[in-house]
């Protein structure tokens, strides 16, 4: 096998095993042309209707974090802390005690709603946050909440998020992937960045942001110089267009002509991507990347913006340890500190180069936490999945508010939104219809919100 070829491979045959199928078949599957009509897949498309956002930059904190304690404003908790109290269930009544915020909450930016003081620098950004208190989903359980919100579904194996987003825009940057995810969680696997039935071009491409690892495997070929390659890879191409000649044209074999030359790009484009040398000494103190505790995710925020400005349509950062049983005044001060420095010298990198207005940006979990105590020390909550946080901004989304509430139990209960709603919302403000966004499988067109959603205007600016 070709050398240059060991990076795209090496992908595929990982991305592939996680779905069950074979590496041959991840790579005669990768570029399934026939839905854009022969063409390179990934060539940029008209969306359904005038977008407001370009891209998304997702920021998942897997384990669920607390909203109680981060960005739900609830002074009833303290009002009731101790209480022995009870919520009715589907699945029956669920028992304890109230926990009040582990932290204050302080009236933040013009707009005055209230953030947890553990986000001194996100704080700064509170009119462009567009809180979402009363979101709810469907599982209280790790992995399977985990791959309803990059899937839209729990039972069965769907493209993410990223993958429906690329299969229906394109992307701006040929020599980029169209989907990145960095530090993805293990929880979920690669069902979180995987393409399921769309052809696998559209799938994540997974970046490990690390001192001393390459952020892909057998990116950089130790034995042939790029002239050397190119000359092999010239080789391989003519057998491969003999081929093409030979079966008419076939989408899968001139999607494997187009994944190698992929391949080769990349090999120059990513690491060029990741090198930060040329950024200032400014941009490295913006990110905290000389700090221990925010060096990591500053690291992974930095190439967001970088991967944001070539063009990469779907970008994700993963960040673990949001699952709060115990010990949470300490451990999620540590989470938070890890945190809201990155994230808001992101925003606060997108906006002085005019791209917040054309990114959407969203932050969450895969669920909650519960307002009642997790044990007798009052340190920890329980999962929720029927109610909780997340926040966006930018790309469209009203800053400066929050919209939906939740009760004393940690129940949505006004202007609910349910995760198939987010979806819609986000493809809407990429300009993506999402009961036309759709593919058609097994003799059925699947969407990304199944059969449900609706786009939550009351935010959109």
């Amino acid at each position: 096998m070709p050398d240059i070829l060991q990076a795209r491979r090496g992908f595929l045959r990982r991305a592939a095993a996680g779905f069950g199928y074979t590496a041959f078949a991840g790579l005669a599957a990768m570029d399934s042309l026939s839905a854009n009509g022969g063409k390179n897949p990934l060539l940029p498309r008209k969306p359904h209707f005038e977008a407001r956002a370009k891209r998304v930059i997702f920021l998942f904190m897997q384990g669920g974090p607390t909203q109680h304690d981060t960005f739900d404003y609830n002074p009833d908790l303290a009002k009731h802390a101790g209480q022995e109290t009870a919520s009715e269930l589907s699945s029956g009544k669920q028992r304890g005690r109230i926990m009040p915020s582990a932290f204050k909450f302080l009236p933040s930016g013009q707009s005055g709603i209230h953030i947890s003081e553990i986000f001194p620098h996100l704080r700064e950004h509170a009119d462009d946050l567009c809180l979402v208190n009363g979101m709810h989903t469907d599982s209280p359980a790790h992995p399977q909440a985990s791959i309803f919100t990059h899937t839209g579904s729990i039972t069965f194996v769907r493209p993410s998020m990223g993958s429906w987003v690329v299969y229906g825009l394109g992307t701006e940057n040929q020599d980029l992937p169209g989907f990145v995810t960095m530090n993805p969680p293990p929880v979920g696997g690669a069902s979180l960045y995987g393409s399921a039935f769309l052809p696998a071009s559209f799938q994540g491409t997974r970046l490990n942001i690390s001192a001393g690892q390459d952020p892909i495997e057998n990116i950089r070929n130790p034995r042939m110089d790029f002239e050397s390659q190119r000359r092999q890879l010239d080789y391989v191409q003519e057998l491969n267009r003999g081929l093409l000649d030979r079966t008419d044209g076939s989408d899968h074999v001139e999607g494997v002509i187009q994944s190698y030359e992929l391949a080769f790009r990349m090999q120059q484009a990513v690491p060029a991507a990741m090198d930060i040398a040329s950024e200032p000494d400014s941009v490295r103190e913006l990110y905290g990347l000389d700090r221990k505790e925010t060096s990591t995710f500053g690291m992974q925020c930095l190439l967001a913006r970088r991967m944001a400005e070539k063009g990469v349509r779907f970008i994700e950062l993963g960040h673990r340890g949001w699952d709060h049983h115990n010990n949470l005044r300490k451990r999620l001060a540590v989470n938070a500190a890890a945190i809201d420095k990155p994230i808001a010298a992101l925003m606060t990198d997108l906006k002085q180069r005019g791209m917040l207005d054309e990114t959407l940006i969203v932050w969450g979990g895969e669920f909650g936490r519960s307002s009642y105590e997790q044990n007798d020390k009052g340190d920890g909550r329980r999962h929720n999945n029927r109610g909780y946080t997340m926040w966006l901004a930018g790309g469209g989304i009203q800053g400066g508010m929050r919209y939906g509430a939740c009760d004393i139990h940690g129940v949505a209960v006004e202007d609910r939104v349910h995760l198939h709603d987010l979806h819609a919302t986000m493809l809407h403000q990429l300009g993506l219809d999402h009961t036309r966004l759709t593919y058609r499988y097994a003799g059925r067109d699947f969407r990304l919100t199944d059969v449900h959603g609706r786009v939550v205007k009351e935010i959109l600016a």
